[in-house]
């Protein structure tokens, strides 16, 4: 037993001395461990090829002829072939039913209208109706079954994620960008009515408008509607439409035919800082307004010209934009109090949110 101690203690020190060689070789030689060979490896590229799979089918072309401006027709129902201008798009399945969803502006004015699937089939379309105000209208096919794109969610969006649009630019077709989103509830551009655009830079050209805006998941949260006049100093700066307004203006169209939207016959603009110091006012509060529709909800309330609109059902109001989206989400016959002031003095106003008629 004495004899064995000895060579005992002189394994243990071995492998004390040999776990820490290998711990100092493991610590500056990270690669010598078994299974990892990353030796001259570089970490693999990001890809979204699996979020284009996904929505890529849902995406199609449009193609349109319009009457050129100033064109006439014939008798006979026919126009000159040089009065005839061709026009494309995209559009995107929101329901496997065969509806689509597009900009307005792609279809307006159109005598032909044809839609290309991904998958190569062709058909005419029938418009089921349109929204001006918001620039989108809705189209039906009747080809079965049709790969529809998954809707996420726009509010979720944030400044930095990264987003693809896919469409139609120049007729080249299934083109993918990308970019990252630059803000969120973009208006006051003068585009349309209502706006709460998604800001891009993803390259959006002639041929995207009415195309899918794609987050990393594959999810449309915006259809690709308009860029900044371009210049020699402009680039990167594009619009879409985000999927939260698409939904609601898609789902009237299918069910009325038309979207259906509050209204109370107001036409406001912007306070500027040196009228709310004259009206003692908010300097971050109120709007004023232009023209108060006769006969209108707000007229028979009592709202004149030159009244200043501080708060809509106890919200602050702070632009012009931001009343027209509050109204135009009520629902007729909702009833709403308006705060306002007149001459510096605040009062209150109570009345029946009509529908908004046809602009």
């Amino acid at each position: 037993m004495a004899r064995l101690k000895p060579i005992a203690i002189f394994l243990l020190q071995s492998v004390v001395v040999g776990l820490a060689a290998a711990f100092v070789a493991v610590l500056i030689r990270p690669e010598l461990l078994p299974g990892d060979d990353t030796r001259g490896a570089s970490a693999p590229a990001a890809s979204y090829a699996d979020a284009v799979d996904i929505s890529a089918p849902a995406v199609a072309n449009v193609y349109t002829r319009k009457l050129a401006a100033g064109s006439s027709i014939d008798a006979a129902g026919t126009a000159n072939r040089a009065q005839i201008s061709s026009g494309i798009g995209s559009a995107v399945v929101i329901d496997p039913q065969g509806y689509l969803v597009t900009n307005f502006h792609v279809v307006a004015g159109a005598t032909e209208i044809r839609v290309q699937m991904a998958d190569g089939r062709i058909a005419t379309p029938q418009v089921v109706g349109y929204d001006a105000e918001t620039d989108l209208a809705v189209l039906k096919v009747d080809l079965g079954q049709l790969p529809a794109i998954p809707l996420g969610l726009s509010s979720e969006l944030r400044i930095g994620d990264v987003v693809l649009a896919i469409g139609n630019p120049y007729g080249l077709t299934k083109t993918v960008t990308q970019g990252i989103v630059s803000a969120t509830g973009r208006g006051l551009l003068g585009l349309m009515t209502f706006e709460n655009f998604i800001q891009t830079d993803a390259a959006i050209n002639e041929g995207n408008s009415g195309g899918a805006l794609i987050n990393s998941a594959g999810e449309l949260v915006g259809i690709n509607t308009a860029v900044l006049a371009q210049d020699a100093g402009t680039e990167g700066i594009s619009f879409a439409i985000p999927v939260d307004l698409v939904r609601g203006v898609v789902a009237d169209i299918k069910q009325h035919g038309r979207v259906i939207r509050g209204w109370v016959g107001l036409e406001p603009d912007e306070l500027t800082r040196a009228e709310s110091d004259a009206l003692g006012l908010d300097p971050n509060v109120g709007i004023t307004l232009t023209r108060v529709i006769e006969n209108g909800p707000a007229a028979e309330a009592g709202l004149v010209q030159g009244d200043v609109v501080l708060a809509i059902d106890g919200e602050p109001i702070r632009s012009r934009q931001q009343a027209l989206l509050l109204v135009a989400a009520m629902s007729p016959g909702e009833q709403v109090e308006i705060t306002a002031a007149r001459g510096g003095e605040r009062f209150f106003v109570q009345l029946a949110v009509a529908e908004r008629p046809p602009q």
